[in-house]
Order: C-alpha cells, then structure tokens, then sequence
C-alpha cells in the first residue's frame, strides 16, 4: 500500500492480526523493507501486527533530489506523520543499521509514540561518537562513510560493473538471489544517491542532538559485525534511562534480520511483551 504524508507517497507492506500490538520495521541501507520477510511471519505468529516501512528515498513516491531533506529530522517526521496517517498512536519500533538511527532519534524526541525499542546492529549515536573518538577499531570500522559522503565517486564505485561493489558489501547478507533483490531497486536512475544522501545529510550536530532513551529498549548486536564493534556496542547502554536490554548474537554477520531472523524475533517479541 502507499501512504501519502509530508507531500510524498510512501510504500507500506502491512501483515498479521489487524488487532495485534502494532510493530513498525524501519530498514537500513542499502536494502528495503524486504529485509524483514523472514522476521514478519514470526511476529505474525506471534500476534503482531507490523508495518514495514520503504523510506525516504527507497519509496519511489518519496524520492526528493536535496542532500539536506535526507536530514535526521526529516526521516524522523516522516515516522512520525505515517504512524499518525495509520490511526496508530504508538508503536512497538523496531530499526536495523540507519533504521535504527531513525528510532533511536524517534525515541528519544517522541517518546510517547514509542512503546518499546529493538535497535539491531547500529547503537544510540552517542554511543558511536564515543567508539569513534576512543577506539582505533571503531575508526577503522567507519572508514568506509568518508566514500559515501563523496557525491557522484561513490556512486561511480558501487555502481560500476553491474554493482559489483554493492554486491560485495552485500555478500554476507544471502545468496545471490536474495542480494539481487537488494541490489536491482538501488540501480534505478537517483536511487543509489537518494540512499546515500542519508551518508551525506549526516552531521555531527544531528547526532549529538539524539538525547537518553527512556522507552523499554533491546539492543541487538552481533559479534561478526564489519561496522559497529564491541566498544560502541557495549556503550549504548549509558545511553537509555528505561528498562534495558543487551542481547549479542554470536557468529551473525552485520545483516542480522537477514542472517537471524529466529533469535531476533525472540527479541522482538519478549520486548514487546515483557517491558521491564
């Protein structure tokens, strides 16, 4: 379905019983709501109801060409004005990589949309700036953004051959078939840079703004991830003033809804559930 708020049209896939705790999937970069297909029949099972989101820039119907409408605020209101079209007051927010940004930032500036929060792989932005100015590793780790910022060249990179870059940095989220479908939608004229504007958009002022989380909070972090390492990881807690949980997945790629869709269901589930 689309949902038309902010003047754009954005893409929604809705499943589970139409009375179940709302749940809405927030993806990351540089995949789609797709990412979430072996973790939705889980909740559904589950008796949740989810709402997964294509957002700003992978919509085709939400593609504006300005770096500074890619800004965190503006993916922030774009949640916020779909949960308000969808009649859902609050929501039980699950996001992966800059999916999880976004809730971090939603939860912590509208707390009263949020129920809980599942944050998987990437942590509150306070806990990353602290990794990036105290651990090598972390620095490391981030290198690759210095690329993406870089308009035109990283889309010449990622690009060239068919995308075999975009397919590389993809490889371990599945077999072939399952990063074609990731890879195709992003070789659509302006939809690589719509996604990367979200890289260059990126301040160090946005983040800092990103203030304590007070909602019920699990953070799922793997111990295979290429791009957030253990300091980062272990930091977030400081960052969440509610009920907080740390769960590490051993041996799981960066891609964990893809690669862990079971044990990351199960977060899901008992956060929802169990808000203490």
């Amino acid at each position: 379905m689309h949902v038309d708020v902010r003047g754009f049209a954005f893409d929604l896939h809705v499943g589970g019983p139409a009375a179940g705790p709302p749940v809405l999937l927030l993806h990351g970069f540089p995949q789609h709501s797709g990412e979430w297909a072996d973790v939705v029949p889980l909740l559904h099972a589950a008796g949740l109801r989810t709402y997964a989101l294509d957002q700003r820039g992978y919509s085709p119907g939400a593609r504006p060409a300005a770096v500074s409408a890619y800004r965190l605020g503006e993916l922030v209101d774009d949640v916020v004005a779909v949960l308000e079209r969808l009649g859902v007051a609050a929501a039980h927010v699950v996001g992966h990589d800059w999916g999880a940004a976004v809730s971090w930032a939603l939860a912590a500036d509208h707390p009263a949309r949020v129920r809980s929060l599942t944050a998987v792989s990437v942590p509150h932005p306070a806990a990353l700036a602290h990794a990036l100015r105290s651990d090598r590793s972390q620095r490391a780790r981030s290198a690759y953004m210095r690329l993406f910022r870089r308009e035109g060249t990283a889309e010449t990179v990622l690009l060239a051959l068919r995308a075999t870059g975009l397919r590389r940095m993809l490889a371990g989220a599945g077999d072939a078939d399952r990063v074609a479908a990731y890879v195709e939608p992003m070789r659509a004229p302006g939809a690589l840079s719509a996604a990367l504007n979200w890289y260059r958009a990126m301040s160090r002022g946005d983040l800092a703004a990103v203030g304590p989380v007070s909602v019920p909070t699990t953070y799922v972090w793997s111990d295979r991830d290429i791009a957030i390492g253990r300091t980062a990881a272990e930091a977030c807690a400081a960052h969440v003033t509610g009920a907080y949980r740390f769960v590490e997945l051993t041996g799981v790629s960066h891609w964990i809804p893809d690669r862990a869709p079971a044990p990351l269901a199960d977060a899901i589930v008992a956060r929802v559930r169990d808000p203490r």
